[in-house]
């Protein structure tokens, strides 16, 4: 199995370059792993390019990342050439998440179409394409339904061999399965195809919805899977003495009990010992070792990451 690993994803932006320069040293020095920064437009988020390569500006051994960009804002040999620069500047503390687009309100507010989920997912394994052989290859020739380059050149050099970590997750059996066949690391999401948080995501967090996700995974990935790193961005993260009384206000929000919503993997609730003992039983389960927590719960969730990292 692979080791365990934790993130931060800084949903909430800064204000100012010394409170982001703050946050990350901050997480570097209470031991996670990777900085990540989302990719939408009405959260109050820091634009991620920017706020990433401060990230790896402010610190030494943090990774940075992306998690995820939506790969319709920005042209495949654009992006390539932006993630080569940071890789090189970072000294190789790079991982470079992307995905398809998930959220209707970011493509209302852009005009960009928002395309059924199939379209969207086979231009974004269009985009990988490119942006795979950009940053292994050093050049891109390519011709698809969306994309074409002709003797595209990926430069800068990453100093990353094969070029920075790739990250793609998702909740669907096509982003999975494009996912098993071209990333370093694969979350493992729940669906979020109706655009929105809502009921169906809701209805797609069981144990049993994740068995099938890593299953789909398995099978796409076939001899490359053992190399794969299993990734989980929690929703609900709580350090707290009393689980079942806390999960009983929260709870039905979901429609389930206590009892019930432990069972979720995107829930991690309880004591500092519980939540180990929660997260190595997820981790024989699942395989999930890679998990992302928000910022807000970093200081609570330190202790988790003290006992469980490298291990």
């Amino acid at each position: 199995m692979n080791r365990f690993r934790f993130a931060v994803q800084a949903s909430a932006g800064a204000k100012s370059a010394d409170e982001w320069s703050e946050l990350a040293n901050k997480a570097e020095e209470l031991g996670f792993s990777t900085l990540f920064v989302p990719d939408h437009l009405d959260d109050g988020q820091l634009s991620p390019i920017v706020a990433m390569t401060a990230a790896a500006m402010s610190t030494t051994t943090l990774k940075v990342g992306s998690l995820v960009f939506n790969n319709d804002y920005r042209h495949p040999v654009l992006l390539a050439r932006e993630m080569a620069t940071l890789d090189v500047l970072s000294g190789g503390r790079l991982e470079v998440g992307i995905g398809a687009g998930w959220k209707r309100t970011d493509y209302d507010q852009t005009g960009i179409e928002y395309d059924k989920p199939g379209a969207r997912i086979a231009r974004l394994g269009e985009s990988i394409e490119i942006i795979t052989s950009l940053l292994k290859n050093g050049t891109s020739s390519f011709s698809g339904s969306y994309y074409s380059t002709k003797g595209a050149v990926g430069l800068p050099t990453p100093v990353s061999p094969g070029g920075p970590t790739l990250i793609i997750g998702g909740g669907g059996r096509k982003i999975l399965s494009l996912a098993a066949r071209y990333a370093d690391i694969v979350g493992i999401n729940p669906s979020l195809a109706a655009g929105e948080i809502g009921e169906d995501l809701i209805n797609s967090v069981s144990p049993e919805r994740f068995d099938e996700r890593v299953a789909w995974v398995r099978e796409a990935a076939q001899d490359r899977f053992e190399s794969i790193e299993l990734q989980c961005l929690t929703f609900i993260v709580s350090v707290v003495e009393d689980r079942h009384s806390w999960l009983n206000q929260v709870g039905p929000q979901f429609g389930l009990n206590a009892e019930q919503i432990l069972e979720v993997p995107i829930v991690l609730v309880g004591t500092e010992d519980q939540i180990v003992a929660t997260l190595i039983e997820r981790r024989e389960r699942f395989g999930l070792s890679y998990w992302v927590i928000h910022q807000h719960e970093m200081d609570d969730f330190a202790p988790v990451v003290r006992k469980l990292s490298g291990r």
